[in-house]
């Protein structure tokens, strides 16, 4: 079905109905200026749960363009967005690369949208490209992370060139933290005056209600589940299985640590991914392991945390890590990297532990603190748990999101169609 250029501004905010429909519905009613959201892969919406919903409400149709999954529809359905496939990859495809920016601009094109808010690196990229050649009035680049500062040669001038891009694209730059804006500043992917950090930092902001202290009773269920004793001391991970998350000196860490006290237990949440993959002798242990609870992929995480003791995200580089913040919303302490990003979830000493990255040694120093003071455990959740509540909210974030897109949009010429009061209540 090809689209009409939207008629703008014709609709109330909140008059729309709800729609996971791959196609737009005729029969809606007038058409209320578009938002796209681009990204990757559909796992990654997760982190915008709630907040597209929200911004329908002050007055938009909602677009999301990713690659085909189960996950799009279920978004697009609870989140009221139209949704739209296109087949894209993490890794570099030139010529698959090409077909989906073509498919992107015939999107644009017929769709017509305001703002465009493209998320991740490839979708970023050729997201601004597209949204460029179309002159959607305001385009944003939304940097979750650095991915060249892992690499190296060709790769990372690659990798490097592509964020340049996508920013010199973009008419804004929105960055999940302050480390990474000083890094990107630094490394001359974007100029100062165009890339900015929403309050504290994080894309979207924690459920504090999703994501709180456990009475006990979730605790007892998961470990029987799993089969770990109640007086065991349990070192949680989440995330993808790949060597840049640190999953190999986690791993030697949990071994220093278990040869010294026979109680610990390492309960792993996250799916094996072929691109960076871990060392063959990491992967043997994950599998075979007694003491290491290999769960897989699964997002609705409260349960699991609620089993831990402690977070360790050991990565060599992170966007913000939103799992440390979300374990920190449910009252565990995170050991974390010094490296940007983990340097805006943790604060050093008071809600976590920072350690130098690549360092197994300093992992195992870090966790053996809180394996053996259980008061300095319960002190380090528990300001976590205020810090989340303080600065990281959900709502607060939504709100300082929809604020931006109205300043954005009214500098770029284009009315605001709602009032924020509708969404917020």
């Amino acid at each position: 079905m090809e689209l009409t250029r939207l008629n703008l501004f014709t609709q109330p905010a909140g008059a729309a109905g709800k729609s996971g429909s791959h196609e737009l519905n005729e029969g809606r009613g007038p058409r209320r200026p578009a938002i796209v959201h681009l990204i990757t892969v559909p796992v990654s919406l997760r982190f915008l749960t709630g907040q597209l919903d929200f911004v329908r409400r002050c007055g938009f149709d909602i677009h999301v363009i990713s690659s085909p999954g189960e996950e799009l529809v279920r978004f697009g359905s609870a989140e009221g967005a139209f949704l739209h496939e296109v087949p894209m990859s993490r890794s570099i495809t030139p010529l698959r690369d090409l077909v989906a920016l073509f498919r992107i601009w015939r999107l644009l094109r017929r769709i017509q949208p305001v703002l465009v808010d493209a998320h991740t690196p490839k979708a970023g990229l050729l997201g601004m490209i597209a949204a460029w050649l179309e002159r959607v009035p305001a385009r944003i680049y939304h940097m979750h992370g650095l991915p060249f500062l892992t690499r190296t040669g060709f790769i990372h001038r690659l990798l490097r060139g592509s964020e340049w891009v996508s920013s010199l694209l973009s008419t804004e730059v929105l960055c999940e933290s302050p480390s990474n804006r000083e890094v990107a500043i630094a490394e001359r992917v974007c100029p100062a005056d165009k890339i900015k950090v929403l309050l504290g930092g994080s894309a979207n902001g924690i459920d504090t209600n999703r994501f709180r202290p456990d009475s006990g009773k979730q605790r007892e269920k998961v470990r029987g589940r799993l089969g770990i004793p109640a007086d065991a001391f349990v070192i949680g991970f989440v995330g993808r299985i790949v060597r840049e998350k640190g999953v190999s000196e986690l791993v030697t860490a949990w071994r220093v640590l278990a040869s010294e006290f026979p109680r610990v237990h390492l309960l792993v949440i996250g799916p094996f991914e072929p691109q960076d993959p871990v060392p063959e002798d990491t992967a043997k242990s994950l599998c075979s392991e007694p003491q290491i609870h290999l769960v897989g992929l699964d997002w609705e995480t409260p349960p699991w945390f609620s089993a831990m003791d402690v977070l360790a995200l050991p990565s060599y580089r992170e966007g913000l890590g939103t799992v440390s913040l979300e374990a920190a919303s449910m009252g565990l302490p995170v050991v974390a990297t010094r490296v940007p990003g983990c340097t805006d979830a943790v604060v050093d000493g008071v809600t976590g532990t920072l350690v130098p990255p690549r360092d197994a040694n300093a992992v195992a120093d870090a966790l053996r603190l809180y394996l053996t003071q259980p008061e300095l455990r319960r002190a380090h959740g528990s300001a976590g748990r205020g810090r989340i509540i303080q600065d990281f909210r959900q709502e607060a974030i939504w709100s300082a999101m929809a604020n931006e897109y109205r300043e954005l949009l009214t500098t770029r010429g284009v009315p605001w169609p709602g009032d924020l009061s509708v969404a917020e209540g």
